[in-house]
């Protein structure tokens, strides 16, 4: 008695021709040095970073096509051309994706400070508003909440005595 033949639906065995130790620890094809993603106020953040990290390396070329173009409106494109050309060629030479990379690394390195300096920020606009409330003798903010409080309780008395009694008796004060 023969065997049945293979049914073709059935996957085919797996071999495992690579080991464990060849392949690569990273998933993506890509490594990146920064992988947490940002939202668009920081990208541009980083973006802003990156452009003064470049423009203060190209500095002295900057200077020197402002100065040739100061007071020449059309004329500047031929007249300034030498001192445009280097600027872009220094701009060219240090945007790299490394200065980017760098620029994104110095974002992430600064966040403690950013966080210090919202903190006392923070903190000044609070004693600020306190000085604010004494100053003119208003109530604090825990008073003007409790003050809020009734004057809601108040507004939710007489809405609903209205709605009990019907609007002329409302209005007529009985």
């Amino acid at each position: 008695m023969a065997s049945p033949p293979p049914s073709s639906s059935s996957p085919p065995a797996a071999t495992n021709t690579t080991s464990d130790a060849a392949r690569p620890a990273n998933p993506h094809p890509f490594p990146t040095r920064n992988p947490m993603p940002l939202s668009a106020a920081q990208e541009a953040q980083v973006h802003e970073l990156y452009h003064s990290r470049v423009r203060a390396k190209c500095g002295e070329e900057i200077k020197a096509f402002a100065a040739c173009a100061l007071n020449r409106t059309i004329s500047a494109t031929w007249a300034c051309r030498p001192q445009r050309l280097a600027m872009n060629k220094c701009i060219v030479v240090h945007a790299t994706p490394a200065e980017r990379d760098q620029a994104r690394e110095d974002w992430f390195a600064q966040r403690g400070e950013r966080a210090r300096q919202r903190e006392e920020k923070e903190k000044k606009r609070v004693e600020q508003e306190k000085f604010h409330r004494e100053w003119w003798n208003l109530p604090s903010a825990e008073e003007e909440a409790e003050i809020k409080r009734k004057w809601e309780e108040e507004r939710r008395r007489k809405e609903a005595e209205r709605k009990e009694k019907g609007w002329g008796a409302y209005l007529l004060g009985k």
